[in-house]
């Protein structure tokens, strides 16, 4: 009894190694896969001027394009000193008001005409949420 214990022991371990070492493997592809992939997609972009359309499952393929990359300064500048503080709320509820007033106005437009308003109701909420947000800060 104790031997297939024993054995069953090793086994696992055998089988948790092979585990690890797969997951290793199927990351390693993986990045494989996508470096190349991106790569097509910038020489196609370049190519052609348009870029490749995702397979039906695929709903988003996004990558840091090499071309927008600054290169990096020989050396060091010294850090920048750190704003005493953060922007005014006032900056930012200007165009977050703006918002309002035109979702505000879109909203009695669709009440008018008798189109549904839920999503515009929903919208002007969550503007009213940000400027609520915008203020505490």
């Amino acid at each position: 009894m104790k031997d297939v214990i024993s054995e069953y022991h090793r086994w696992k371990q055998q089988g948790e190694g092979l585990r690890a070492e797969a997951m290793r493997a199927m990351e390693t592809r993986y990045r494989d896969l996508l470096t190349e992939a991106i790569q097509i997609a910038e020489e196609y972009r370049a190519d052609f001027g348009v870029g490749l359309k995702l397979p039906a499952g695929v709903t988003k393929f996004e990558y840091k394009s090499a071309t927008g990359k600054k290169p990096k300064a020989a050396a060091p500048t010294p850090p920048a000193p750190a704003p005493a503080s953060a922007p005014a709320p006032d900056a930012k509820l200007g165009p977050l008001e703006k918002r309002l007033a035109t979702a505000q106005k879109k909203l009695e437009a669709a009440k008018a005409a008798g189109a549904p308003t839920k999503n515009l109701e929903d919208k002007i909420y969550e503007i009213e949420d940000e400027i609520r947000l915008a203020k505490l800060r």
